[in-house]
């Protein structure tokens, strides 16, 4: 494995997620319908379900679509 190579590719991708993070926001993702949320007087519960499975099934495509 190359090294140097991975943590320049690591790099550009923190770079893109945060360019990219105030548009993510808008798109509603970790608000969706099957995200579970908890809340009670001091303790809030957050496992966000759906977002994660969408995040994965987006991810896995890119992932299929690079290595064509």
């Amino acid at each position: 494995m190359n090294f140097p190579r991975f943590f320049i590719m690591l790099g550009i991708a923190f770079v893109a997620i945060g360019l990219l993070w105030p548009l993510l926001q808008k798109l509603g993702l970790g608000k969706l319908p099957g995200d579970i949320v908890y809340e009670s007087d001091r303790v809030k519960f957050y496992f966000p379900i759906m977002t994660s499975i969408i995040v994965s099934l987006i991810l896995s495509l890119l992932f299929w679509l690079f290595k064509k």
